[in-house]
């Protein structure tokens, strides 16, 4: 399984979390990017180099990059937000050239909530900057991957499912993460059931309904066995990320979490 570096996001930088966690028998990750965890202008090219060597040294292997939601915007109503997001998504996919990482998380954007523009004009913009971003990715032989968030504009995996077949492009996927859908309602179980073939990714972590959280393995509401059942006979385990974010405990926390998996029937490793 795929291991989220989230809970290292103050503590370590994104080699020196992966460094601890390789040595605890993890080998496949996902790395936020933010400032100082992970930040692409502040990472020279000898620098990248010298990670890339380390990881290969480890045996480990970034499968994507998450590129984040919060400081960029897609669909802003101004066009030079826009153009300093695409700015940003396109060093992060450099960024996944120099360390081979397949994979870039982004989101579809978020939209004012008071006196919000019309969606129709959200979705323009957000067209009009993956008109851009698309073939960046594909040149650098990369996929984007949008992510499911409470805070975007297109938060259900069914609205997502919608944007990656109009685009229709192999290079756009969605990242799936069952605590988000979760904390809006949305059903984990059925909604992969219905939308696997848009989802390349899978966060899992668990949360409650009142307050939004990515907590361990058993704490909230996510059906745990019917979703292994689900992943299995869609996606695979390979395809999933632990996304557990918890900054104390860290590596007692994870291990925990997956012995919770297996003994919700969980395949692991395979």
């Amino acid at each position: 399984m795929i291991i989220n570096t989230f809970s290292y996001l103050w503590s370590a930088t994104a080699i020196d979390a992966i460094s601890e966690l390789t040595q605890n028998g993890y080998s496949t990750f996902e790395v936020p990017i933010s400032s100082p965890h992970c930040w692409p202008e502040e990472i020279s090219s000898s620098e990248r180099s010298a990670i890339l060597a380390t990881l290969n040294e480890k045996g480990a292997k970034v499968r994507s990059l998450n590129a984040g939601g919060y400081d960029i915007n897609l669909a802003s109503p101004g066009a030079s937000m826009r153009r300093k997001s695409i700015e940003h998504i396109a060093s992060v996919i450099d960024l996944a050239v120099a360390w081979d990482v397949p994979e870039v998380v982004i989101s579809p954007g978020t939209r004012r909530p008071m006196i919000s523009p019309s969606l129709e004009n959200v979705y323009g913009w957000m067209y009009e900057s993956l008109e851009e971003l698309i073939p960046l990715a594909k040149r650098a032989g990369k996929r984007l991957l949008f992510e499911n968030t409470p805070y975007c504009f297109a938060p259900t995996i069914e609205e997502l499912a919608d944007i990656v077949g109009t685009v229709n492009d192999d290079a756009l996927k969605i990242v799936y993460d069952v605590a988000n859908a979760a904390y809006i309602g949305e059903d984990p179980v059925s909604s992969l059931r219905s939308h696997h073939g848009s989802v390349a990714l899978m966060h899992i972590s668990d949360t409650g309904t009142e307050t939004w959280g990515h907590d361990p393995i058993g704490t909230g509401v996510i059906d745990w066995n019917g979703l292994g059942e689900a992943v299995q006979e869609t996606i695979g385990v390979n395809n999933v990320v632990l996304e557990v974010i918890r900054e104390e405990n860290t590596l007692e926390v994870f291990a925990k979490s997956m012995g919770d998996l297996s003994e919700e029937g969980w395949k692991l490793g395979q």
